[in-house]
């Protein structure tokens, strides 16, 4: 990448409350945000190279759940699922220190480097989808709400039940939850030009990618 071409975008700001209505106006100009620190940045660092980020979104009239989803809702059925305002106990902190060992760089230290001290209204009404194997926590996911619009922050599964795609399972919850309360759009977060862990990110349909001079287009991936 040339960086000279490139403008750099990199802004932050601090908010303890934001309405719905602006979530979604933050969400279309690309703003993301853990706890009260909103940001926005066109360029990061993924294992030593300089790539282009790539803030996604679901358009969800135009969402079809692919096989593969299907399949991963299906072999997940028997999985007991609860979407509550967003409350952090002992059993999703030992939860998300285990899911944290799956990573070798960029590891978080607390939850709270995503969520803020009152997570489900601070700066903005979230829930969570919590994930159970009769009374066992296995997935714990975080998302905002706005009044036309829904946004990921974090998701955390048990590294011994890795095989059953949990981290993509309670994504199509969301998304489901989504479409369920008539939104517009699911905000699923950043990923990179290129291939990278983040990829996943871009294999849902009606994918649309925003092009840092305002305008979101449909992904070539989706």
């Amino acid at each position: 990448m040339i960086l000279d071409r490139v403008e750099l975008i990199n802004e932050e700001f601090y908010a303890d409350a934001v309405t719905r209505g602006q979530l979604d106006l933050l969400l279309a100009d690309a703003w993301r945000h853990f706890g009260t620190h909103f940001f926005r940045y066109n360029l990061g660092i993924y294992q030593d190279d300089i790539r282009r980020v790539i803030p996604l979104r679901i358009r969800l009239s135009d969402f079809q759940f692919s096989k593969s989803q299907r399949r991963n809702l299906r072999n997940n059925s028997d999985l007991r699922v609860e979407i509550r305002p967003i409350e952090i106990t002992p059993e999703s902190e030992d939860l998300f220190h285990r899911h944290k060992q799956r990573f070798d760089q960029g590891v978080p230290a607390s939850i709270y480097d995503f969520l803020s001290l009152e997570p489900s209204t601070i700066p903005c009404e979230a829930r969570e989808i919590a994930v159970y194997d009769n009374d066992r926590l296995v997935a714990v996911s975080y998302f905002d709400i706005g009044l036309t619009t829904t946004s990921g922050i974090y998701a955390a599964f048990d590294p011994e039940e890795r095989t059953r795609g949990l981290g993509v399972f309670t994504m199509l919850k969301e998304i489901e939850f989504s479409i369920d309360a008539g939104k517009l759009f699911y905000y699923q977060g950043y990923a990179y030009e290129g291939e990278s862990f983040y990829d996943y990110k871009k294999r849902f349909t009606a994918t649309e990618e925003f092009d840092w001079n305002g305008s979101w287009d449909r992904s070539a991936t989706t």
